[in-house]
């Protein structure tokens, strides 16, 4: 008796799925492999992933910008930005532009595209008054993405407010109008040579301030820190506390961290503390442990993958 080729393979399968073990694990690889519209739905962008308080320092060094620091569930990203002959490029030095790694295409397009992607047009969202921000899982928290100006900030400002307007338009940025702080999927935070007497002048304001952490109630600054300025408050950290991680931290720096940290926390900010040492290792660990034990809102890191799992 001749077999067809195709006659073959459909008692090859019939056999195959005749043994297989009828266990949850053999549906599960049988539903995998057959690519059911069971298992797929508009959000899964960040699928599984748990947003956290880590900050992605200078997150264009990583080996592909914003999408590994989304991987690790990191809710806060840094770019460097340089106004050069009206384009703004990302890179820590001039040194380290190229005319491909812009402001546009490492981050406003990327987000664009995943925003549009957490937020699907379709019957199920028709009439839906809110947006999703970045996460699957916590689809109400935003993304912070800070602007950390290296050129001129007075003449920085006007292009890098043009340069949010695609996501402005698509109502995902944090706005501050008409008294009201609406929170959205991103929120713009200016640090660097970000200028505040013109930041404070933006109305209505979707680009904010990175607030001095230990300057909070200096009163000489004619400024009043609150969430619709500065979301966010920052300082050195090797200024503002100093221990390196090794030994015991002393009663006094243990209360610096709180004390700053209560002050933005008083005011409805977040706080976070830069360069914090990275190595030894367990000295960074333990840095670490005592900010968050202080109340730190943030952790920054260049190792996402330690952060992430600290």
């Amino acid at each position: 008796m001749e077999f067809t080729l195709n006659a073959l393979m459909g008692i090859i399968c019939a056999l195959a799925a005749a043994t297989a073990k009828p266990t949850i694990d053999q549906q599960i690889i049988d539903l995998q492999q057959s690519n059911s519209k069971l298992l797929q739905y508009p959000t899964q962008f960040t699928q599984n992933i748990m947003p956290k308080g880590i900050h992605s320092h200078n997150d264009y060094w990583r080996d592909v910008p914003l999408l590994t620091a989304l991987s690790f569930g990191v809710a806060s990203v840094e770019a460097d930005v340089s106004l050069v002959n009206g384009t703004l490029y990302v890179g820590h030095e001039n040194a380290a532009l190229t005319p491909d790694r812009t402001l546009d295409s490492l981050y406003i397009q990327p987000l664009l595209q995943i925003l549009n992607k957490m937020n699907p047009r379709d019957a199920f969202t028709a009439g839906s008054t809110t947006l999703n921000g970045v996460f699957d899982t916590a689809s109400g928290i935003p993304l912070q993405l800070l602007i950390d100006i290296k050129t001129d900030g007075v003449q920085a400002l006007p292009f890098i407010l043009k340069a949010f307007q695609p996501l402005r338009e698509a109502g995902y940025l944090t706005t501050f109008a008409n008294g009201t702080l609406a929170t959205s999927a991103i929120t713009v935070v200016g640090t660097g040579n970000s200028p505040l007497e013109q930041v404070k002048a933006l109305d209505p304001r979707d680009y904010f301030f990175d607030a001095p952490l230990t300057q909070l109630t200096d009163t000489s600054l004619n400024t009043t820190w609150d969430p619709t300025l500065s979301p966010l408050a920052s300082t050195d950290y090797a200024v503002a506390i100093g221990w390196n991680g090794i030994g015991n931290i002393t009663d006094e720096q243990k209360a610096n961290i709180t004390r700053f940290v209560g002050d933005a926390h008083a005011r409805g900010i977040a706080a976070r503390f830069w360069d914090t040492p990275a190595w030894p290792v367990f000295a960074r660990q333990n840095i670490w442990r005592a900010l968050l034990e202080g109340g730190a809102d943030w952790l920054n890191a260049d190792d996402l993958a330690a952060a992430s799992a600290f």
